[in-house]
């Protein structure tokens, strides 16, 4: 459909382990539309976060395909889907991924910079403030608390206005108030971008709150829902 900005028909991806070849996603098809937010749940080793990575052309498809805004990310070469990463995805991890010797605004400025954007600080520090962060910027990964850290993963993956959010269990290593609050900001900063936003959680109230639920189990789709909110 023309709305659609992701699309993935019969996806696999496999791993190399141990004791031989491990089925990691075993036939995903599956499409998201433009300005969708979209829940993925399941228990653990179902195959969630292996999926994002897909999505965000972060880890290789062994078959199948994956569309982005109209790209093949299968086909794409390493440089091409950093540029294209860059240029349209926001990426939002449960470890933050922040460079220690880096301050918040360093941290949120530099992909900016990298993307050639001349007002990376500024427009770092204005999404530093959007997350309520504007009085911390000076300060270090080490010198912040771990919601504190997430804001700024979040500043930072929001900075560049991406087409496409992509966060992977945002909310799993903080406590339940700090992790309610990391939640409201990320779905306003969805909605302040007008971002078509991908949520890996274990947390159904969290996945409660997308237009969509799709349900994985042992590396495949067992069901696509709406949440309860929009049943009613």
């Amino acid at each position: 459909m023309s709305d659609t900005i992701l699309s993935l028909d019969d996806a696999r991806l496999s791993l190399a382990g141990n004791s031989g070849q491990v089925d990691i996603l075993r036939g995903i098809t599956l499409e998201v539309a433009r300005g969708e937010t979209l829940g993925l749940i399941g228990p653990s080793g179902s195959g969630k976060s292996s999926l994002l990575m897909l999505m965000g052309g972060l880890e290789r498809a062994t078959s199948g395909r994956i569309i982005a805004l109209g790209h093949d990310l299968t086909a794409l070469g390493e440089d091409a889907l950093a540029r294209f990463r860059r240029e349209h995805m926001g990426v939002v991890f449960q470890s933050f991924h922040l460079i220690p010797t880096m301050t918040a605004l360093e941290n949120v400025a530099t992909p900016l910079e990298l993307a050639g954007h001349g007002d990376a600080f500024d427009r770092a520090a204005a999404e530093l403030a959007l997350v309520g962060l504007a009085d911390r910027m000076d300060h270090y990964p080490t010198q912040m608390s771990g919601g504190e850290q997430q804001r700024v993963a979040l500043a930072r993956a929001a900075a560049p206005r991406p087409d496409i959010l992509l966060a992977d269990e945002p909310t799993g290593n903080l406590d339940g108030a700090t992790g309610e609050a990391i939640m409201d900001l990320l779905f306003g900063l969805r909605d302040r971008h007008g971002s078509t936003l991908v949520l890996v959680t274990h947390a159904r109230e969290l996945a409660e709150r997308c237009d969509r639920i799709v349900r994985l189990r042992d590396g495949l789709i067992d069901t696509g829902e709406a949440p309860a909110r929009a049943a009613e």
